[in-house]
């Protein structure tokens, strides 16, 4: 399943994050040596725990809600933190990452589903965050795109609209305050039961576990 599903994405230009949380470094192990390099961790103990013993040249991406006294231990290597969805955690990933003598490439969270138990920011708070003086202060991060998750519900037509307003989010925040930044260009949507309909609406980066590693 991997290996077609890995071409179809990148056929499309779209980009596979495999989300290997739970699962043990020998299950990644088999899976880089397929060719696979980003994956996504929800945990940043465990993540740092495969970071010492897996390939250095893997790609880690963190996927989970992040608290902030958690952000130091994946700000060294962390490739791309899908899960900011607040002014205070954005502060706290530029003051460690400056610790860490790095920039670090961050999604903005955006709260679409029809469900209590999602983070996020609305539309109006990411325009104030992005418009504030205080966020123009941080050096050590870059805003790199957005990252929403679709309510979990049987309803494609739903998923479709919620994806579709993740989408319009990400190109309305890009003409208005990302216009002369290239880097500004992902939009993180679609897992294993709705990639493709995410991919229809616009993503060009999906987040599989269970199709490619099975259920845990």
């Amino acid at each position: 399943m991997y290996t077609e599903l890995r071409d179809e994405l990148s056929a499309l230009s779209v980009a596979l994050i495999a989300i290997s949380k739970t699962h043990p470094p020998e299950r990644i192990q088999a899976m880089y040596a397929q060719g696979q390099r980003a994956f996504g961790e929800n945990r940043p103990q465990e993540m740092l725990g495969k970071y010492a013993t897996l390939p250095q040249d893997i790609q880690w991406h963190f996927i989970g809600h992040l608290q902030t006294n958690k952000v130091r231990l994946i700000a060294p290597f962390v490739q791309l933190i899908h899960s900011v969805d607040s002014e205070k955690l954005l502060r706290e990933i530029d003051k460690q990452a400056a610790q860490a003598g790095r920039v670090l490439d961050c999604l903005l969270q955006f709260r679409i589903a029809r469900e209590d138990t999602k983070f996020g920011f609305d539309e109006a708070a990411a325009r104030t965050l992005l418009a504030s003086p205080a966020y123009q202060t941080l050096q050590h991060v870059r805003i790199c795109g957005v990252m929403g998750m679709a309510t979990f519900t049987d309803d494609t037509e739903q998923v479709r609209q919620e994806f579709r307003e993740l989408h319009r989010i990400f190109e309305a925040l890009r003409r208005d305050f990302f216009a002369a930044a290239p880097h500004f260009r992902e939009c993180s949507m679609g897992m294993s039961g709705d990639w493709r309909i995410a991919v229809e609406e616009g993503s060009t980066m999906v987040r599989i576990g269970s199709l490619i590693f099975g259920e845990r």
